[in-house]
């Protein structure tokens, strides 16, 4: 099995189509944790794919998407992520610090 890390994936994009359009890509390869700020816990070759997904979509003189790397999901993954307010949760039902 593949070694996973997990990613945060976070966008601007700057027309409504190309928008739903990435929104859809993000969700595929990860969990919302706000509207355009998805968790994703990736292969090496799912990174690649993501990539190639979003680049099809995005106007790069308009849009931006930032992927960040949490390391391991097990481990700093987690502890990595803070949230002020309403509480979420990851994927795998552990709560975020807060």
């Amino acid at each position: 099995m593949a070694t996973r890390t997990r990613y945060l994936l976070a966008y601007d994009i700057r027309a409504p189509r190309r928008l739903r359009r990435v929104h859809e890509v993000a969700k595929g390869y990860g969990d919302p944790l706000q509207y355009s700020i998805f968790v994703c816990d990736l292969s090496g070759v799912e990174l690649v794919a993501l990539r190639s997904d979003l680049l099809e979509e995005m106007n790069l003189a308009q849009d931006s998407v930032a992927i960040f790397d949490l390391g391991p999901p097990a481990s700093r993954g987690v502890e990595c992520i803070e949230f002020i307010g309403v509480r979420r949760n990851l994927p795998d039902g552990r709560a975020i610090i807060w």
